[in-house]
Formats: C-alpha cells, sequence, structure tokens
C-alpha cells in the first residue's frame, strides 16, 4: 500500500500539510454524498484517503483537528448530558388543521401588519417528524449542537450529532465569527426497519415510529450507537443577518455552506396557492423516504415576519399545517372525569384498545360537555377516534347506526367525583369546574405542577407520593413540603432511609430558584413557562409582580386579557397570598433575573488585541 509507506516517512510540516489536504477532500466527498446526493468518487476511494488520514493522526495526534473527518467516531461514552443555553429561543409553531384556518391566520397577519394581501408571499416546507436541534459554528468549525429542550435551555449532544454525516463539521466555506443554525434529526423510513428487526432479534421491545426511535438515539450516553443508526438531517433556519431578506434566501445560503436543505419547498405568491401545496401532500407522503406531519409556511420576507413578532412561545409570521390525523374505530366502554389544578373537570373516554400512529390507546379526551352533546357520544358507541396533531387521542364522532339500544347518555357530575363540592360552569365558558376551594384533587394536581421539571423540579415527588403526602396529612400545599424531615417520609410506603434522605435533600436544595420558574411554579391559570418568563423580564421582581394592576399586565407584549385577569385576580386572592407568605417563611428564595442596563444600547465597540 504506497501511501501507508510514504506516509511514513513524512516531515511534520509535510505530515501536516498532508493532513490539511486530505481533510478538505474528505469532506468534500461526505458533502456531495450525504448533503447534495452527487459522489464524485468511488466509496472505496473515500474509505481509502480516510485511512490515509488515521495514519497520518496515528503517528502525529497534535495535527487532529475538530472538523477531521476521523473525529466523527464521537469518543467515550458520556456518563450524562450538560444543559446549554441558547443563544437564540428555539420557538414552536401554531398549527391549523384545516384551509379555514390557514385563511384566518392570514386576515390576522394581514390585519397586523396593515397592508394588502397583495404584499404578502409565502414560503413552504415539509414538517419532517424529527428532534429540532440548534448548531453553533465558530470560524466555519462545529463547536456545539443542542437538543430544543424548553426552547432556551437544551441538552449538549455535540458528539452525537457529530456521527451524523450530513452534518458538516466544517462549514464548506469560511464563514467568520459566530453561526447559530436550526434543523431537524430525523431517521428514514428504511433505517428505522431495520433499526426495529434488530431490536426484535434481540428479544427488545420495538419502537413505535421513527420520530421516537430518532429521539432516543440522540439521547444515547453512547455515541458509537448513534453512528450505528444512521440518523439524517435537514436544516432550516440561520440566525443572523443575510444578503436576500426573505427566508428563501435563508434555504440558498444554508445550501452554498455545505447544510442539508430540504428539496421538498415551494415559493407560494398567495395564500390559495399554500393551501394547495399542502394538500397535495396529504397523500403523496406516503412515498416519501422520512415522515412527514405537515407543512410549514411562513411569510417570506424576514422584516414582515419579524414585525409580526411573537405570542406566547410561537412566532405570528408561521404557521403549521398539519395533515388529517390517523383515524380508526373503537368502542366506549365508559366515560369518567378528572379534575385538574385549575377544577377543570374534563370528561375521557376509556375505550376498547385501539392502534393510532403506532401506540396503543386505550383513553382519549372528550373535551368538555358541550362537545359531547354536539357530537352526541354515548357509553357503548362505536366512534371514530384520531390522535389530534398526532399527538392528543380524541373522540372524532360517534357511529349512530351501529348503536344496539343500550347505549347510555352521559352527564356531568353536579357535585365534584373527588371531594364533593359543588360544580359551577361560569357564563360563556365550555368547561366546567369544581368550586370548592379545599378539593382534594386540585389541591394534589397544583402540588404536582409545583414540583414539576420546569418549575420547582424536585425528584422523588412522583404524582402517587405526592397524593400519599396529603392523604397522610403531612402537607396541605406545595410550602408544606418545606417543612418535611426525614422522619415524615421514611414510613410511608415507597420509601426506605436512602430514599427519604434523597428526597428531602433535593426539596432543601430546591429553597433557591429563579424568579420564571417560581411564578410558573405557582400554577396560575393561562401562564405557561414563556408568560412567566416575561413576567419576571418585565418586572423583575415578586413584589412588582403582586402589585401589577390588570391594566398594566395588558402592556406586557405575549399577555392577552384573558391572563392579565387570571394573574391580577390569583395575586389578589387571600388564599394564595397565605401560600406565599408560608414560602417565604419556609426560606424559599427568588433569584432576580439578570438585566442588562440601557447605557450601550445602540452603540457599536470594536475591541483590537486578544481577550482570553
Amino acid at each position: 500500500i504506497t501511501w501507508y509507506n510514504s506516509n511514513m516517512n513524512l516531515s511534520k510540516v509535510e505530515a501536516k500539510k498532508r493532513a490539511k489536504q486530505l481533510r478538505d477532500s474528505l469532506n468534500k466527498y461526505s458533502r456531495e454524498y450525504y448533503v447534495l446526493d452527487k459522489p464524485s468518487v468511488d466509496d472505496a476511494v473515500y474509505d481509502s484517503l480516510n485511512n490515509e488520514l488515521k495514519e497520518i493522526e496515528a503517528k502525529h495526534p497534535e495535527l487532529i483537528t475538530p472538523d477531521s473527518p476521523t473525529q466523527r467516531v464521537g469518543g467515550e461514552a458520556a456518563k450524562s448530558f450538560q444543559k446549554t443555553k441558547h443563544a437564540y429561543r428555539m420557538l414552536s409553531l401554531n398549527d391549523a388543521f384545516s384551509a379555514d384556518e390557514l385563511l384566518e391566520w392570514e386576515k390576522r397577519t394581514q390585519k397586523l401588519l396593515n397592508i394588502n394581501v397583495s404584499e404578502l408571499d409565502y414560503y413552504c416546507e415539509l414538517k419532517i417528524d424529527g428532534l429540532s436541534i440548534m448548531l453553533t459554528y465558530q470560524n466555519g468549525i462545529l463547536v456545539r449542537g443542542a437538543t430544543r429542550g424548553d426552547g432556551s435551555v437544551g441538552e449538549d449532544v455535540t458528539n452525537n450529532l457529530k456521527t451524523i454525516p450530513s452534518i458538516p463539521l466544517k462549514l464548506a466555506e469560511d464563514f467568520p465569527g459566530k453561526l447559530d443554525i436550526r434543523g431537524e434529526i430525523y431517521m428514514p423510513y428504511a433505517t428505522f426497519e431495520k433499526v426495529n428487526k434488530k431490536m426484535v432479534q434481540r428479544g427488545e421491545k420495538p419502537y413505535a415510529n421513527p420520530r421516537n426511535l430518532a429521539a432516543g438515539t440522540i439521547r444515547q450516553l453512547d455515541p458509537k450507537v448513534v453512528r450505528e443508526r444512521k440518523l439524517d438531517s435537514y436544516f432550516y433556519e440561520v440566525y443572523t443577518e443575510i444578503t436576500g431578506g426573505t427566508h428563501s434566501s435563508k434555504h440558498d445560503f444554508l445550501e452554498k455552506y455545505g447544510l442539508k436543505t430540504s428539496e421538498y419547498t415551494k415559493k407560494c405568491k398567495t395564500i390559495h396557492e399554500a393551501i394547495k401545496y399542502c394538500e397535495s401532500w396529504i397523500d403523496k407522503r406516503e412515498k416519501l423516504p422520512f415522515q412527514i406531519d405537515g407543512v410549514v409556511i411562513l411569510v417570506n420576507e424576514d422584516k414582515l415576519y419579524e414585525k409580526l413578532g411573537i405570542v406566547g412561545k410561537a412566532p405570528r409570521g408561521a404557521i403549521a399545517y398539519k395533515f388529517p390525523a390517523e383515524q380508526s374505530t373503537t368502542k366506549i366502554v365508559d366515560i369518567q372525569t378528572n379534575v385538574g389544578r385549575t377544577g377543570a373537570i374534563t370528561p375521557f373516554a376509556i375505550m376498547d384498545p385501539v392502534q393510532l400512529a403506532g401506540t396503543t390507546v386505550t383513553r382519549a379526551t372528550l373535551h368538555n360537555e358541550d362537545e359531547i352533546k354536539r357530537k352526541d357520544i354515548r357509553i357503548g358507541d362505536t366512534v371514530v377516534v384520531q390522535k389530534a396533531g398526532d399527538i392528543i387521542p380524541e373522540v372524532v364522532e360517534s357511529l349512530p347506526k351501529l348503536r344496539t339500544g343500550k347505549e347510555k347518555k352521559f352527564k356531568m357530575p353536579t357535585k365534584c367525583p373527588v371531594c364533593g363540592g359543588p360544580v359551577v360552569k361560569p357564563e360563556g365558558e365550555a368547561v366546567a369546574r369544581c368550586a370548592a376551594t379545599d378539593c382534594f384533587a386540585i389541591e394534589i394536581e397544583r402540588i404536582i405542577h409545583f414540583v414539576s421539571r420546569d418549575a420547582y423540579n424536585i425528584e422523588g415527588l412522583g404524582e402517587k407520593v405526592v397524593e400519599q403526602l396529603v392523604q397522610e396529612g403531612l402537607i396541605a400545599d406545595a410550602a408544606d413540603l418545606f417543612k418535611l424531615t426525614e422522619g415524615d417520609l421514611e414510613p410511608l410506603e415507597r420509601f426506605a432511609e436512602k430514599s427519604a434522605a434523597n428526597t428531602i435533600e433535593s426539596i432543601q436544595n430546591s429553597r433557591k430558584i429563579s424568579l420564571n420558574r417560581f411564578v410558573y411554579a405557582l400554577g396560575i391559570r393561562f401562564v405557561g413557562a414563556i408568560t412567566a418568563n416575561d413576567l419576571a423580564n418585565h418586572y423583575g421582581d415578586l413584589k412588582s409582580i403582586k402589585k401589577a394592576s390588570f391594566e398594566e399586565l395588558q402592556e406586557i407584549e405575549g399577555i392577552g386579557d384573558v391572563a392579565a385577569k387570571s394573574i391580577s385576580e390569583w395575586f389578589a386572592d387571600k388564599k394564595n397570598q397565605t401560600l406565599l407568605s408560608k414560602l417565604k417563611d419556609d426560606g424559599v428564595k427568588i433569584d432576580k433575573p439578570k438585566k442588562v442596563g440601557n447605557k450601550l444600547s445602540g452603540k457599536t465597540f470594536v475591541i483590537t488585541g486578544t481577550l482570553d
């Protein structure tokens, strides 16, 4: 093998030059094969050059660079994934399930922008059902890859992403400074079937669908497992100002720098053209080599898109058209209700098991009493069920012609099924609620929310444990958690000495919390993680939020009339005021958000020299 013998005699300078030539060539060939689908050399040529580079790096380890193709192996297995904050918020999208909803979206868009419809054009791209990721390149070299997480903080999975051939370790052209790019990791159908087949042969349970397998794969601690499963990628967003000023130009930018983009996109001059494009994929999607669940439609012009802004956790300038969900039929065995943390009493159907979108479903939401009456759903009915947005099972309609006469109509309980308190249905609302202020179920749900991942994130306090603590009289509200001792927990079922100590330690360690997570933990109706973050950033401390009037709250971007009313009423409630006082007395410390002053606003600084 001539290259082997000759490379063994190279000087360090010659080896360095040869290694760079090999890296550049191999990265070019890899991009042609995995991104452009236009290979210019045979696989054997790639393998031969790759082996040559490995030999040079083995003899001169100091020549190994982050963009070397040999670094795609990923290294040793990690013990865990580190949290990482995104430089830009990874937003989600609002959904539309019909052409009418898309037309309504355009009306809202036109009204907000105060322009003629003729001034709007759109960009459509298929919504791949995968795992959203953010890549960060520094001076053209991949330095970090992270999962979406909660949109602001994700998990660093850089080593795993490096094993995916379609993700360049080095951009195709030089790009100075930092570049953040968003895309999707997915698993092709062919790979999905091969992996599942191997799992069945090993006696393991196969995955339900490609998305689940892709998500499970990217969180494998061993990068070698990720490499074996052959994930792929597509990219669609660039967080930097580029020439062109449109979303379509961002795709051109990504292609120029060697990132894989979707070939299934379309620029549309009108919303009707976009609707036609969406509907054309309803039947064609089965022929694709990967799973999709809809089409993303964006206002193509960046200035208009940015002007529309964000509401909650979604941009106003984009929407996801979701395909009609997979449907099937089954029989309703019973209709029951549960009580949420706001007192909402929600009916749900207990059904004969049915397969939907790769999962076995036995329960489905019925939303509220009005929906049940409108759809004429009865206990014993044969019904059509689907996964709304391919996620939440719901009953679409009943099939009255299949009735036997033994079916029973459902009646919403007049008393809370848990505490026996009165059930009321406020005027203008579709949801019935338990009016009792001391409802056992409501308090349990509030505490479960309080300790959840995006709130206090207290380990060891699952639903069953919280229920047990309330039943035993050890806690009456969330503040009582901070009074618990190991001696309180050890006698309980599910607790031993060590697990009791670990749970108490987790509770004590959570006394200090950021303002946004604290506000979210309170479980105020209509206040999710995004709104809680907006409140924290706007006011800076809990005292200011408590004093805020309804009118002041309305002025905050992203908070509407309904949310503002709910927030002001929550802090005015004496029971809630007592809870806040107890939390303060129990030693809960709230960190104020770090704010950057306005003194530097509008100024530009050029710094020379070195910043270590």
